[in-house]
């Protein structure tokens, strides 16, 4: 048995089957999937893993040094691509998340361990059997990040991150990934 919700399409089953709710503990590869995630904000997450190439080409590989010189021409490409969501609120929000994430390294902060400090260092299995939208974990790190300058960081946006990177194994009782991922 899978999730229901990657049930659907095939590019979702996939997505699924081999990254969705793996623990993540690179910061870089954090960072980008936060980002990717405030780019879902209002759109479905299939129409994100879509673009998912095209946003890595258009953001530098998701450097964020790269992406934090980017000026109001890079902004002005970047609304111009049909690859990517053309968001102009969003694309600038990476370009402050890459301002971010390098202003907490430059402060000796390293992404991966506040995020994962935050949530206690180790995957939290949801044996509740509900799914949640957003939980007081993700309302603080909400409130944690857009206090760092991170913006399209909102508790919801921020609990399907979690999801989707591990912080918090969502799969459903049943799932062949549940416990798969439970042992990375």
């Amino acid at each position: 048995m899978r999730c229901p919700w990657a049930e659907s399409d095939p590019v979702m089953r996939a997505y699924h089957d081999q990254e969705w709710g793996v623990p993540e503990r690179n910061s870089r590869a954090l960072w980008e999937k936060l980002m990717l995630d405030g780019f879902q904000a209002g759109l479905s997450w299939l129409t994100i893993l879509k673009k998912r190439d095209a946003f890595r080409q258009a953001f530098a590989r998701f450097d964020p040094q790269a992406v934090a010189r980017f000026s109001e021409m890079d902004v002005a490409r970047l609304l111009a691509n049909p690859g990517i969501v053309r968001s102009r609120a969003k694309i600038e929000a990476t370009i402050g998340g890459a301002r971010a994430y390098l202003a907490m390294a430059e402060a000796g902060v390293d992404f991966s361990t506040f995020v994962w400090t935050m949530a206690g260092g180790a995957p939290i299995r949801n044996d509740t059997g509900t799914i949640q939208s957003k939980t007081p974990l993700s309302e603080a790190m909400s409130k944690a990040l857009k206090q760092r300058g991170f913006k399209f960081v909102g508790p919801v946006i921020v609990y399907a991150w979690m999801q989707a990177t591990g912080i918090v194994n969502d799969h459903v009782v049943g799932c062949f990934r549940r416990d798969a991922v439970s042992n990375v």
